[in-house]
């Protein structure tokens, strides 16, 4: 569930080139060949939905006539404990996916919040992990001497470093104002490294490349051969690091909502929703059902794209 969890099994990735291929005609060859495959699609049109709730959640919840904290007594039994009233968790023209039982909450619209909240985590967190594992792996691989051994170190450490632990106690204890900006910086801290790690090793490999020898040979400075030599070549595997990076944030948000150290009430999140549920999935299993799909479903498809992403890739650096 943590971000050692994402990475501890690491996708192969492109090899380093040996020169940067144009952008434009990379980029032509990775469309065709994910518009070629159909679990790329389908997984491309499902983000592209749970994208578009995310930022259209004030409208979906106009169009529903219900906010994400309105509670709607109507819509449960009290004399069944404050079950949904009719099937399927409440299902109806007024609640197009159910209700939270008891307060009777729009299940649709806390969805379409949940998905704000976890996709603006999940991003944030991947692209301060980019810098971050960009710079210091770029910076340990192309100096080298002591300092890749003191970037090298701190990577050991980190990765050694029991994250998910750390992280609920230091959630635990830090106040619950501006929780989603904690936890960007909590998943960030123990996920660059292993990104910095991939950048280090290719660094090292593309250092010793032909082409950069012939640029420092020309007289290009250190900024000059990172930035147009190294940098343009790391491309595809940057992109592939990130594009994995993303689902396993968005997974490791919603465990964290779950313990009950996440996202704190009552903004909307699909691990705090899955949690709620646990107490009522025997008489209501729809509550548990729905926003665990979503999860699921958001997962899966920003993993498929990912791994379809890095065959692209491979496929394009190939021809």
């Amino acid at each position: 569930m943590a971000t050692t969890t994402l990475h501890e099994a690491q996708p192969s990735l492109p090899s380093p080139p040996t020169g940067a291929a144009p952008p434009g005609g990379t980029a032509r060859r990775v469309l065709r060949e994910l518009r070629r495959d159909i679990g790329a699609v389908l997984s491309t049109a499902f983000l592209v939905l749970i994208v578009l709730m995310a930022l259209f959640a004030p409208l979906i919840g106009t169009l529903a006539g219900h906010g994400p904290d309105t509670f709607d007594s109507a819509a449960v039994d009290k004399d069944l404990g404050g079950l949904p009233k009719g099937s399927l968790g409440g299902i109806s023209g007024d609640h197009w996916l159910g209700v939270e039982p008891q307060n009777g909450r729009d299940i649709l619209v806390r969805i379409a919040y949940g998905a704000r909240i976890s996709m603006l985590i999940a991003v944030s967190a991947t692209l301060l992990t980019t810098v971050i594992g960009v710079v210091l792996g770029l910076l340990a691989g192309f100096y080298g001497r002591w300092v890749d051994q003191v970037i090298s170190r701190l990577m050991d450490f980190l990765m050694a470093f029991p994250a998910l632990i750390f992280m609920i106690a230091v959630l635990s204890a830090l106040p619950a104002g501006n929780r989603p900006v904690l936890l960007v910086i909590v998943l960030s801290v123990f996920g660059w490294p292993y990104l910095a790690r991939v950048v280090r090793g290719q660094t090292l490999t593309l250092t010793g490349r032909e082409f950069v020898e012939a640029a420092r040979a020309s007289g290009a400075g250190s900024r000059a051969l990172i930035f147009a030599e190294i940098l343009p070549n790391l491309r595809s595997t940057i992109i592939v690091m990130t594009t994995l990076a993303v689902p396993g944030y968005i997974g490791t948000e919603a465990g964290l909502s779950f313990l009950g150290v996440g996202v704190t009430p009552p903004t909307a999140s699909w691990g705090q929703m899955i949690a709620n549920s646990v107490s009522w999935y025997q008489v209501d299993p729809m509550y548990f059902v729905i926003p665990g799909a979503f999860l699921f479903g958001t997962v899966l498809a920003l993993t498929v794209v990912g791994d379809r992403l890095r065959h692209a890739l491979d496929a394009g650096e190939a021809s």
